[in-house]
C-alpha cells in the first residue's frame, strides 16, 4: 500500500507542482528549494503520530505524511527529532522548516507559528489503571483532590490539566514512554493525552491492565506548524494537504496508523 501511496504522491507533484514563481530569497521556500531539503521537526515519541521502531527507523502516521510531501515536493526529507515542548523554539530558530508531530493547533501557537490544516481531529483522553476513572464521561467527574496526573511537556495536555483541573498533582515528562511507566507503577493515578495515544498503549501494554475513555473530552484540530512569514509555502502545503484529503490519501493513512495496528509488530 505505501509503495502506491508514494507513486500517487509523485503524480501529485506534477499535477499540483511546486511553488514556482517569484518568492524572497531569504524565504523557508527558498532554502528548500535551494537545498533540496525538508527539515520536517517531529518529537519520534508520540506513537502513532511518530516513533523509532526496533530497527531504529523513525515510522508513523506523520512520517508517512512528510514523507509523501518531500516526494510531491521532489526534495529529500530529513527528521529532526526534538523533545515535543522544544519543537516551536526549533521552528521559529529555522532549526527545522516544519512541525509535524501530533500538534494541535491552538491560539496560543498560532501567535508564535502558521498552521495548516487539520489534517487529523482529536481530542483528550486518559490513561489510567482505574476502573472507575476509565468510566468518567466529564472533566468534572475527577475529584482534583484524589488524583495524580501526568502530561507531556508543552503540550495541550498540560495546559488542560493547568485549566480544567487547577489542583491537581500534576507530573511531566518529556516523552510518553516515561508518562506511561509512571501509570504503570501507580506512581500516577493517569496519563493526560490525545485519544489515539490512550487507545494505543492499551493495545500495546494489554498485560498492564490500561483502559481509556469511550469518547474523548475534547475536540482538537492537529496541523503542520510553519514559518509565519512565508506566504508562498503556507499557500503550497495548503495545496498538498488538501489535494492528499481529496484523493483519499489521509483516509488510507488515518486506516493504517490508527486502525489496522498490523504495524504494532514494529514497535521497540
Amino acid at each position: 500500500m505505501i509503495r502506491s501511496i508514494i507513486k500517487t504522491a509523485l503524480v501529485l507533484s506534477l499535477v499540483i507542482g511546486t511553488a514556482a514563481g517569484a518568492f524572497a530569497a531569504d524565504s523557508t521556500l527558498a532554502r528548500i528549494v535551494e537545498n533540496d531539503e525538508l527539515r520536517v521537526g517531529t518529537s519520534g515519541a508520540q506513537p502513532p503520530f511518530s516513533l523509532v521502531s526496533k530497527s531504529g527507523e523513525l515510522i508513523g502516521f506523520d512520517i508517512d505524511l512528510a514523507n509523501l510531501i518531500a516526494d510531491a515536493m521532489g526534495v529529500e526529507v530529513t527528521f529532526v527529532q526534538k523533545p515535543f515542548g522544544q519543537l516551536l523554539d526549533a521552528l521559529e530558530a529555522g532549526d527545522v522548516d516544519i512541525i509535524m508531530s501530533g500538534m494541535t493547533m491552538t491560539p496560543a501557537r498560532n501567535l508564535r507559528v502558521a498552521f495548516v490544516g487539520p489534517y487529523m481531529v482529536s481530542g483528550k483522553s486518559i490513561l489510567t489503571t482505574s476502573a472507575a476513572l476509565a468510566k468518567i464521561e466529564e472533566a468534572g467527574d475527577i475529584d482534583q483532590s484524589q488524583v495524580k496526573m501526568v502530561a507531556l511537556k508543552g503540550s495541550t495536555s498540560q495546559d488542560f490539566v493547568s485549566e480544567v483541573w487547577p489542583r491537581m498533582q500534576l507530573t511531566v515528562t518529556d516523552d510518553y514512554d516515561a508518562a506511561i511507566e509512571l501509570v504503570r507503577k501507580g506512581d500516577v493515578g493517569a496519563m493526560v493525552a490525545d485519544f489515539p495515544i490512550c487507545a494505543l498503549s492499551v493495545m500495546r501494554y494489554p498485560e498492564d491492565g490500561f483502559a481509556t475513555l469511550a469518547q474523548p473530552l475534547t475536540i482538537e484540530p492537529m496541523g503542520v506548524a510553519m514559518p509565519p512569514n512565508d506566504p508562498l509555502f503556507i499557500n503550497m502545503m495548503e495545496n498538498y494537504l488538501g489535494a492528499l484529503e481529496g484523493i483519499g490519501i489521509l483516509e488510507l493513512l488515518e486506516e493504517k496508523w490508527f486502525q489496522d495496528g498490523t504495524w504494532l509488530i514494529q514497535m521497540p
